[in-house]
């Protein structure tokens, strides 16, 4: 098979077991066709009025300040008097998109709402302000929309302002927050002279919702310790205490107004959230007003073990935690609209004051209207499997859920509201769990159809290794393969049978995709088993306690890598190992000084996974000491370099002015943030800097000679002054160290060549990656080979988790851009931040295409082995998430197997660009004539 055509095939495969991990976990869990159902006893509430502080941790506004007092004195007066409050539990991902999702429609968001942003809806939903009479809103534009558009018809209003003043730069990100509280007084000032919107106003199932998100903003920019933070959560306080007396004022203290305040994540102490740190997953919730109960003593032990009342000096109140999916049907208990037909909140009965009858009746609602979801999936799910393969949930049976409900109906016609309360709670709990077997009904039968084509696509490599690269002994008489013509029909005749069930069953396009894929990888390998054959009789004339070795290695290399992912301590036990290599296997005593330098250099990487992965404070002075590493380091090698590898008169200007550019990008970042410091925003010309930076960090080393050396020196000086520009602190030493590790790597893989007795070794300062090498000096592959590919997988992986910026999803720092722009802008961040990742690891790849030309190799040789390494952790992550029971260690295991296939993915189509990278050159047209060595 051609290189080009594998590559295709290969590429396609990956895709399609990338995508499979999204269909079978991450489907959308709604569905469609219920009726909305509501409490038929009158509400407590003709109007609800919802306050999000975006990004407001609990203890934040919990905790009293040294001297006794709050920082919020009107929201904890009402604690102590006028209202329950209690923690709002968010789940993962901790964003502002998924968490007001979880709040006004009462389901936890499907993460392939990222895909767009967290901005658009990948599909409508139902929500509080879709079922009220009229919704007015104010705050955000990243956020308002949203509902607005998922709304059927025109009565949900929002006033945002424009997306620019959401600047981390600006003097005062809480005039977010004070521009929301003049536009609701503007709002009811001018609504007393306006006739037909005071009607409007005066009807019920009113909801008014403000945004604020100022206190986000603020924490992004200057962490949840600073004094913006905290001055913030008091002009929230006190906005908020001036609207309700606003609203109260307007509507003549009528009494039938509720309120609840809340946010829709916290924040961890660098600020940023993301991920499942009770910082981030702790919020506040506050309700008070019509239909709320007030403050009630705690009068027993309460069933909190965190410690949280203490430090909160709560202890004596009663305290009400609830899932933040939970207060959707509160809100549209106390308000009287239907409860989210898409909700799976569960009504919090002590946040409610009102008679035993009405908990009863909103506890059956409740109840019904998540039972109506589970009775739709299930008939979804019935009308899609053959009768005879289908297997109903059991303990909620057709049978057993008009038990259920006809129970609960006779219990509050009785009156004994406690029991019908209990019997519709766990009837809610059953319908959850039937919404889960519904919803994963399908994920075995697809898991076991991806882990067999997995398994196939691996067999298939590894036997396309050995009969290319391996020097079997072929016999002929062994090697007769399953007739050609009678397999093809064998495989051809399981494919219309697979086809035939799935249309049957009218399963999704995609499902074919994952049944059938097997089916030509299997054959793939059926037709190489020739190759299988030849191995086994070869195995007498193998170095058999060699080859286990080296078996055994890598088998607990992988392990090591598949740990390190929960542990990146484990990246620094590798690379210490790792720093053995060289005292281990013979080479000490053949290349002493390089043996050392790779003992140094792996000790000074392993340092980096070590460091906190979150949690740093932005230390710029460490970008400009990177800066000035990086300058030392390569004028170091261009002075020891100058009479082996004399530069051309043509590429000393641009080495000069790439070193000037190293110096002016480590410098930027210290400017730029004393400018930020100073509340002076982001200066102009330092924009324009980074921005060409950027843009020519690529195409600036085309126009470098095409000498081993000298094109490595220009694309790290290109990167490094990239990676400056995204840096904030320690990160920024990790390229210099791991491209002077690399350059370790390149050299004494030489002496490895040596030591296997390899004639015709070519110098390393004399090799040009432009030249094509010669097709009878490629050699087949050894089990030296083995270990060069793991080193490389090994290096990729510490590329990733190695500086502590990019190890975890919640380590985003929006400072990390500030060089670039300061406006929220998630897609252009999202696109920088990726770029920073790239960078190690286009040096590792431009380190091992080096290598596969020093060592006489094609690309695809070593690559082979490497796809085998990376799809063989792919499939453990694979196997680790059918055995994990917990929502989020299937999305720890999930997001883990996410990563490596998109690492291999990358690493396919980066190998294409590192080719073009390191052995093209940009000819400028006064240069033509002039010769290039």
């Amino acid at each position: 098979m051609r290189m080009i055509t594998f590559f295709v095939i290969g590429l396609t495969v990956h895709v399609v077991f990338f995508i499979s991990i999204f269909d079978i976990y991450f489907t959308s869990p709604l569905v469609h066709g219920m009726t909305p159902h509501s409490t038929p006893l009158e509400p407590p509430a003709s109007r609800l009025v919802l306050v999000v502080a975006d990004g407001l941790r609990a203890d934040s506004l919990f905790t009293l300040l040294p001297n006794g007092s709050s920082r919020t004195p009107y929201l904890r007066s009402i604690i102590e008097d006028k209202g329950t409050w209690g923690v709002s539990h968010t789940r993962v991902p901790t964003e502002s998109r998924p968490g007001h999702v979880a709040l006004i429609a009462g389901f936890y968001e499907d993460v392939s709402a990222v895909a767009k942003g967290w901005k658009e809806n990948p599909v409508e939903f139902d929500s509080v302000f879709n079922e009220s009479r009229h919704t007015w809103c104010w705050g955000s534009p990243d956020i308002l929309p949203m509902f607005a558009k998922g709304a059927s018809g025109d009565h949900v209003y929002t006033h945002t302002y424009p997306a620019v003043e959401e600047d981390f730069a600006s003097t005062d990100a809480s005039k977010l927050d004070s521009w929301v509280f003049t536009q609701v007084k503007s709002f009811f000032k001018s609504a007393q002279s306006n006739s037909t919107l005071k009607a409007s106003l005066w009807e019920d199932k009113n909801v008014f919702f403000l945004h604020l998100l100022g206190i986000d903003t603020n924490g992004h920019a200057h962490r949840p310790m600073s004094q913006e933070y905290l001055d913030n959560i008091g002009l929230v306080d006190a906005g908020v205490a001036e609207v309700v007396s606003i609203i109260e004022d307007f509507f003549d203290n009528d009494g039938r107004t509720a309120y609840v305040f809340t946010s829709d994540h916290g924040m961890t102490n660098w600020g940023s959230h993301g991920a499942g740190h009770p910082s981030e997953t702790l919020t506040p919730l506050v309700a008070w007003g019509a239909g709320v109960q007030k403050a009630k003593g705690a009068t027993e032990p309460q069933p909190y073990n965190d410690g949280f009342l203490q430090d909160w000096k709560l202890e004596h109140l009663r305290r009400v935690d609830v899932s933040q999916a939970d207060i959707a049907p509160l809100m549209a208990s106390l308000v009287g609209v239907p409860i989210p037909v898409n909700s799976v909140g569960v009504l919090p009965l002590l946040y409610l004051n009102n008679s035993e009858r009405f908990m009863a009746e909103s506890m059956y609602t409740n109840a019904i209207q998540v039972l109506e979801q589970f009775k739709m999936k299930m008939m979804q799910k019935k009308e899609t499997t053959l009768s005879f393969l289908f297997t109903p949930y059991q303990l909620l049976t057709e049978s057993k859920q008009a038990e259920f409900t006809q129970k609960a109906r006779i219990l509050i016609q009785l009156e004994k509201y406690e029991d019908a309360i209990s019997l519709c709670q766990s009837l809610i709990s059953r319908s959850l769990e039937g919404l889960v077997y519904y919803h994963t009904y399908d994920r075995f039968f697809l898991g076991c159809s991806v882990v067999l084509g997995f398994v196939g696509w691996t067999s298939y490599v590894v036997l396309v290794i050995l009969k290319t690269h391996a020097s079997l002994n072929r016999h002929p008489n062994l090697t007769k393969q399953i007739p050609g013509r009678n397999l093809a029909r064998l495989c051809t005749c399981v494919a219309v049978v697979i086809t035939l069930f799935l249309l049957i069953q009218r399963s999704p396009i995609t499902y074919y995709i994952y049944c059938l894929l097997p089916i030509p990888v299997w054959y793939s390998v059926l037709k190489e088993s020739g190759t299988l054959r030849d191995l086994i009789q070869t195995a007498p004339s193998l170095p058999l306690w060699k080859c286990l070795g080296y078996f055994v290695l890598v088998a607990f290399g992988i392990e090591l890598l598949v740990v390190s992912f929960f542990h990146r301590a484990m990246l620094t036990v590798g690379l210490a190992v790792l720093s053995l290599w060289p005292f281990l296997s013979g080479l000490f005593g053949k290349a002493k000084s390089r043996s050392l330098s790779w003992l140094v250099g792996c000790l000074c990487l392993a340092a980096f996974p070590l460091m906190p992965v979150v949690g740093r404070e932005p230390n710029i002075h460490l970008v400009t000491c990177a800066g000035l590493l990086a300058l030392f380091t390569s004028a170091c090698y261009l002075w020891s370099s100058r009479r082996r590898t004399p530069l051309h008169l043509g590429d000393r200007p641009q080495f000069v002015i790439q070193m000037l550019l190293v110096a002016v990008c480590a410098y930027v970042p210290s400017l730029t943030h004393s400018s930020l410091q100073q509340k002076q925003g982001l200066p102009l010309l330092n924009q324009i800097i980074s921005w060409s930076t950027l843009a020519s960090s690529i195409f600036v080393p085309l126009l470098s000679s095409t000498r081993l050396f000298h094109r490595l020196l220009s694309i790290f000086l290109s990167l490094t002054s990239t990676y400056l520009l995204l840096s904030t602190g320690s990160e920024a030493l990790f390229p210099p160290v791991l491209s002077w590790l690399m350059f370790v790597w390149i050299n004494i893989e030489q002496e490895a060549l040596l030591a296997q007795g390899m004639s015709g070794r070519q110098e390393l300062s004399t090799i040009d990656f432009s030249a094509n090498i010669d097709i009878t000096k490629i050699r087949q592959l050894k089990l030296d080979d083995i270990r060069r590919s793991y080193f490389f997988v090994f290096f990729i992986i510490t590329a990733f988790f190695g500086t502590g910026n990019i190890a975890s999803i919640n380590s985003f720092d929006p400072a990390s851009v500030y060089c670039f722009l300061t406006v929220f802008n998630p897609f252009i961040m999202g696109g920088l931040m990726m770029w920073k990742v790239i960078i190690p690891f286009i040096i590792v790849m431009c380190t091992f295409e080096t290598i596969q030309v020093a060592t006489q190799l094609s690309s695809r040789s070593l690559f082979l082995i490497v796809l085998v390494i990376s799809d063989l952790m792919a499939l453990h992550f694979f196997f680790m998430v059918q055995d994990y029971g917990s929502w989020l260690d299937i999305g720890t295991s999930i997001s883990h197997y996410v990563i490596v296939m998109s690492m291999t993915i990358f690493l396919m189509l980066l190998s294409v660009v590192t080719h073009v990278l390191t052995s093209q050159r940009l000819v400028l047209w006064r240069q033509r004539k002039m010769h290039f060595p």
